[in-house]
C-alpha cells in the first residue's frame, strides 16, 4: 500500500513538472474596453518606443516627451531601463537571456498602459533587433512607434553622463552596448532622430518631432 502510495506521488510530481505554467488560466473580459477608455481620455493608446546607444538621450527625450504631452492635456507615463530595473527587473542583470528578459516584460506592461489608453513612453536601450520586434507584435494595430535616436557612438561616449563608458572602457563593466557588447540599430522604424554637425538635437526638438508624429497619425484625439 504505502509502495502504492509513493508511485502515485510520483506520478502526480511527474504530471505537475510537465503541464505548462499557463494551464487552466483564462482571460476575463471587462465590460468597459479600450475604446470606451480613449473616448474617455480622447487620445489614443500607444507604445512610444525611444531606443539607442546609452547617453544617446533617451531619458530626457522620454521626460520631455512626457511633459509636453501632459502641458497639451494628454495622458503619458513613462518607463524608463534605469528605474525598472530598481523594481521590476531588479533580479535580471545583463547578459543577452537576462536583456531579453528585461525588454520582454517591459513590452508587456507597455501593452497594458496602451491598452488603458495611455500614450506609454518606454526608454531603453534595448540593443537587440528581435526583443523590439517581438514588442511590436505585442502591438499589432499599428500603436508600436520606434524612435530610434542615431546618435554616434563617439558622440554618446563624450558625452558619458553617468560615466559608465569610461568603466567600460577601463574593462570595469563587461558586456556594454557598443563596446564589447553589439547594438543592432532598427532597420524600420517609424521616427530616426540624427546628431547634426556632431551635435545631439536639443530635447524639446526631438520631442516635437515625436509629438508631430503622434497628432499626425490621430494618437492626440479621438
Amino acid at each position: 500500500e504505502e509502495l502504492l502510495l509513493l508511485e502515485g506521488e510520483n506520478r502526480v510530481l511527474e504530471m505537475s513538472s510537465t503541464v505548462p505554467k499557463s494551464s487552466n488560466i483564462f482571460w476575463h473580459d471587462c465590460p468597459v474596453g479600450k475604446t470606451d477608455r480613449q473616448n474617455l481620455l480622447k487620445q489614443k493608446g500607444c507604445v512610444v518606443w525611444i531606443t539607442g546607444l546609452s547617453g544617446s538621450g533617451k531619458s530626457t527625450l522620454a521626460c520631455t516627451l512626457g511633459r509636453e504631452l501632459h502641458t497639451r492635456g494628454k495622458l503619458a507615463y513613462v518607463l524608463d531601463g534605469d528605474n525598472l530595473r530598481h523594481g521590476l527587473n531588479k533580479d535580471l542583470g545583463f547578459a543577452a537571456e537576462d536583456r531579453a528578459e528585461n525588454i520582454r516584460r517591459v513590452g508587456e506592461v507597455a501593452k497594458l498602459f496602451a491598452d488603458a489608453g495611455l500614450v506609454c513612453i518606454a526608454s531603453f536601450i534595448s540593443p537587440y533587433r528581435r526583443d523590439r520586434e517581438s514588442c511590436r507584435a505585442l502591438l499589432s494595430d499599428g500603436s508600436f512607434i520606434e524612435v530610434f535616436l542615431n546618435m554616434s557612438l563617439e558622440l554618446c561616449e563624450a558625452r558619458d553622463p553617468k560615466g559608465l563608458y569610461k568603466l567600460a572602457r577601463a574593462g570595469k563593466i563587461k558586456g556594454f552596448t557598443g563596446i564589447d557588447d553589439p547594438y543592432e540599430a532598427p532597420l524600420n522604424c517609424e521616427i530616426e532622430i540624427k546628431e547634426v554637425d556632431g551635435v545631439c538635437p536639443s530635447p524639446s526638438d526631438m520631442a516635437a518631432q515625436v509629438i508631430t508624429y503622434l497628432e499626425d497619425k490621430g494618437f492626440l484625439h479621438e
